[in-house]
């Protein structure tokens, strides 16, 4: 899943390459991600893309003032071609759900793979219009994320925290790669509660998360977007590398699979030495 370092890139390389372009044609080839009707997605054919930004994991195209924003959800991505295909498209079953014409021949496709489909694309007046962008808690590369104001938001949660970090309610941006490299750089168990952190602890994560997420940002600025997955894939310390070796006290990298998904954690660095039973148990391993 596009992650806030992976969406960040994408929203710089389209800055780069779309700004300035007016939209030719709009292929909608997947009905069910268009998750707006008015303004209609028609409207946009003739205006230009003034600016582009991000609003956690989503992506912000503002076209003369109407927003086409995009959320590639668990499997989307949006893949750049300086000369799009001149292919007739038709709605299907394929991985493709829309294709974005600029004025110059340029553009971009949204893919999204797999049968469960979660890509939305939605076009407003206002972005707060989106229902995730309209709920979404503080940026966490932004100077407002303050120590103070983590510690706001763990004070009292009896979450746990790698829970509270993949909560776009409560920080946006980060998912199940980043919470589980930004509580790898803390040092810390992802099954840790919240609200017995101490102020030290949250003095800790705030530094892990905004140096995690500094770091991934840098490392994909530049990057073209058909390179971004594989330049994430190479630059994360434990998340998905169950069995390696930590890269920092060499022990081995475990893991603890849920119905959906699973984390990867140094037990050394994070737990105290003590493996984390698989959660389908809901118990430590003696």
């Amino acid at each position: 899943m596009p992650e806030l370092p992976e969406v960040e890139s994408l929203a710089g390389f389209l800055r780069e390459h779309a700004v300035g372009h007016a939209i030719a044609k709009i292929d909608v080839l997947a009905i069910s991600a268009l998750k707006t009707y008015d303004p209609p997605i028609t409207a946009l054919p003739g205006l230009t893309i003034t600016s582009v930004g991000r609003h956690g994991k989503f992506l912000d195209l503002d076209v003369d003032g109407v927003h086409l924003i995009i959320h590639l959800a668990r499997a989307g991505w949006l893949r750049w071609s300086d000369e799009l295909p001149s292919t007739v498209l038709r709605p299907g079953k394929g991985p493709m759900a829309m294709r974005v014409h600029l004025d110059d021949g340029s553009g971009f496709t949204l893919t999204e793979a797999g049968t469960k489909k979660g890509l939305a694309v939605y076009v407003v007046r206002d972005p707060a219009e989106v229902p995730g962008v309209a709920t979404l808690g503080p940026d966490p590369l932004r100077p407002e994320f303050t120590v103070e104001v983590l510690a706001g938001i763990v004070r009292d949660r009896r979450t746990q925290i790698k829970g509270l970090l993949r909560d776009q309610k409560v920080i946006a941006g980060i998912g199940n790669a980043y919470s589980d490299e930004v509580l790898h750089v803390a040092r810390m168990s992802p099954f840790k509660v919240a609200a017995t952190l101490t102020d030290e602890d949250v003095a800790t994560l705030h530094a892990a998360i905004v140096a995690a997420l500094g770091e991934a940002v840098e490392r994909a600025a530049g990057v073209a977007a058909k390179d971004l997955k594989g330049e994430k894939k190479s630059g994360l310390r434990v998340h998905g590398r169950a069995g390696q070796k930590c890269p920092v006290c060499g022990d081995v990298i475990r893991e603890v699979s849920f119905a959906d998904r699973a984390l990867q954690y140094c037990a050394t660095c994070q737990t105290g030495g003590k493996p984390l039973a698989d959660r389908r148990m809901s118990r430590l391993l003696k």
